[in-house]
């Protein structure tokens, strides 16, 4: 299982436009309509698969928002910055 990253390597690590909500970071992705959104999420759906690491993701027009805890850690870990920094390359 992954360690709980502290406060201080949170803000260090999280990756721009990504921001801390209690236990999870959390992204709003967004795009000219709602295909690009359905798209993006089947992309992310893969990549989270490839990485055992399943975020929350909920799409609404124009937009995609992700949502990373690592649930058996009870927190923020390592792998949800990974995860984070993936997505943003499947999005650019």
């Amino acid at each position: 299982m992954a360690d709980l990253l502290s406060d201080d390597e949170i803000s260090d690590q999280l990756p721009a436009a990504w921001d801390r909500e209690g236990d999870e970071i959390v992204r709003v992705y967004e795009f000219d309509d709602y295909l690009g959104a359905s798209g993006f999420l089947a992309a992310a759906a893969g990549v989270a698969e490839d990485a055992w690491h399943h975020p929350e993701m909920t799409v609404r027009w124009g937009e995609c928002e992700v949502r990373l805890t690592t649930h058996d850690a009870g927190g923020i870990t390592g792998n949800d910055i990974d995860m984070a920094e993936r997505l943003d390359n499947v999005y650019e």
